[in-house]
């Protein structure tokens, strides 16, 4: 397996927590962000660990829904490295509360373009270099969707997952691995928007949470 990481949303939150873990393990992470000053931090945080054998970053700031810039990221790592051993996409876009009689279109537009258009997209384009990487996917689940007041967060997201479970199920047995799992609750921004004055201090450290679903994603 190539030790090519590249992870979509990597500024905070889990994804932040992810390519910290993966270069702490010693892979090169391609971290992709709209959050340039995100990106910075999650560099400063992985050269502060000073481990002997860690790995690196390349900082990508660029947004998922840009698809000249996916496509010329994707062929840019093809170039250098062959292959990627790893893609983890947590770059998702949540609206404000409203309910489902209330939608703001440009916001449901925005989710339908990050959440569901840039991950089909994504797919396409990084499907070939896990595949010559010996790579594997993950992508989170969330089981939020339906609550009230998150109706465009929530069928984007659903959507989201539809084709991430079409796509885990077509290449079970060609490859490459795609898994889907459930983090626990973490104080991210996203959780915070769904629940307001939540007491955080029993949620899970994304970075503890990062390392749980890379033990199972990869081993």
């Amino acid at each position: 397996m190539s030790k090519i990481a590249l992870i979509t949303g990597a500024s905070r939150g889990l994804g932040a927590g992810l390519a910290e873990q993966l270069a702490l393990r010693g892979w090169h992470v391609v971290a992709v962000a709209r959050t340039t000053g995100g990106l910075e931090d999650l560099d400063d945080r992985v050269k502060a660990h000073g481990l002997p054998g860690a790995g690196s970053l390349t900082l990508a700031p660029m947004d998922v829904t840009n698809e000249d810039a996916m496509r010329h990221l994707c062929r840019s790592i093809h170039d250098r490295w062959g292959g990627l051993g790893f893609w983890a996409h947590t770059a998702i876009h949540a609206t404000a509360l409203a309910p489902a009689s209330s939608v703001d279109l440009k916001d449901l537009d925005k989710s339908i373009a990050t959440n569901l258009r840039a991950s089909s997209l994504l797919i396409t384009l990084v499907e070939p270099l896990l595949r010559a990487g010996q790579g594997t996917a993950l992508i989170p689940d969330d089981p939020f969707p339906g609550h009230a007041n998150s109706a465009a967060y929530g069928a984007t997201k659903a959507g989201q997952m539809a084709l991430a479970r079409a796509w885990e199920q077509e290449t079970r047995r060609i490859g490459p691995k795609v898994v889907i799992a459930t983090p626990q609750p973490m104080p991210t921004a996203l959780r915070a928007r769904f629940h307001p004055g939540e007491d955080r201090s029993p949620l899970a450290d994304p970075k503890i949470e990062a390392a749980r679903l890379l033990d199972l994603a990869l081993n």
